[in-house]
């Protein structure tokens, strides 16, 4: 007598899950394998292109003019100033000097500001703070990046000036905090 072997529907429905498993588990690697490369390149990339902000820092500032009314507080000013600016990059590695002068004509101000100026004056040291606000790119080969908003923050200490032509005048340099 022969025997017959007749799979019920319970064996057949274990033996799909076993193969359906197996499919989600090679599913699941590959999708691994795909995410780890990827990750590896941008790592790689990021790794050798490295790229780093650019470093500033205020070469010479000089207030040539400071006048002031006092009703209502108003005050004209003429300032002169020279940044110093440095691309730490590997293949560019370069500086670059920007000089501003920037005038003020008729600019109301408040009270106690005449005052605090005055009393910088009367001591022979003036603090100033410069914000340069800006827009940078990145260049690696043909490939240029979007934009990136560049703040820059300076602060000096000017002595009172020494020739007749400037009030206060800073020639140290003075390191400038960068925030890209």
């Amino acid at each position: 007598m022969s025997q017959i072997h007749v799979k019920s529907p319970k064996h057949c429905a274990k033996k799909q899950a076993l193969y359906c498993h197996k499919f989600n588990k090679k599913l699941f690697f590959y999708s691994i394998t795909i995410l780890l490369t990827i990750s590896s390149l941008i790592l790689l990339v990021w790794l050798i292109l490295h790229p780093t902000k650019p470093q500033f820092s205020l070469q010479e500032a000089h207030v040539n003019q400071l006048n002031f009314t006092s009703t209502p507080p108003i005050v004209n000013t003429s300032i002169q100033l020279t940044l110093s600016s440095k691309n730490l990059n590997d293949r560019h590695k370069e500086t670059n000097l920007l000089s501003a002068c920037l005038i003020g004509r008729q600019q109301p101000v408040a009270p106690s500001f005449v005052y605090q100026v005055q009393h910088d004056q009367g001591t022979g040291k003036m603090a100033l703070n410069f914000k340069v606000i800006g827009k940078i790119r990145w260049k690696v080969g043909s490939w240029v990046s979007g934009r990136y908003r560049l703040a820059i923050d300076c602060d000096a200490t000017l002595q009172s000036g020494h020739a007749s032509s400037q009030l206060f005048s800073s020639k140290q340099g003075t390191q400038c905090s960068t925030l890209v």
